[in-house]
């Protein structure tokens, strides 16, 4: 098993509803996935119909990512958040 690259069982929920939609997974263990790090769930496509909500289990395969492109990823993630602070305002009064 490598340090950048292990496998480990997951719990997958996803729901399709009027309330919610939503796809979370979880892995086994306490793992910690950082900024740049990647999750790769195994196994068929997963079709949930409308109103459906399924729970199972599969297999994923986490790789770490180096310190390089660790630092970029936040990097990146800083500039793209720097976009929500701009601000225009326009003269007059909004009608």
């Amino acid at each position: 098993m490598s340090l950048r690259r292990f496998d480990t069982p997951c719990l997958i929920s996803i729901e399709q509803s009027e309330d919610h939609f939503h796809a979370h997974v979880e892995l086994d263990g306490d793992i910690s996935i950082e900024p740049g790090d990647r999750v790769r769930v195994h196994g068929d496509p997963i079709q949930v119909r409308f109103g459906e909500r399924v729970t199972f289990n599969r297999m994923a395969t986490v790789t770490r990512a180096g310190p390089i492109a660790r630092a970029w990823t936040k990097l990146a993630a800083y500039l793209d958040l720097k976009e929500l602070y701009e601000v225009s305002f326009n003269p007059g009064r909004v009608r």
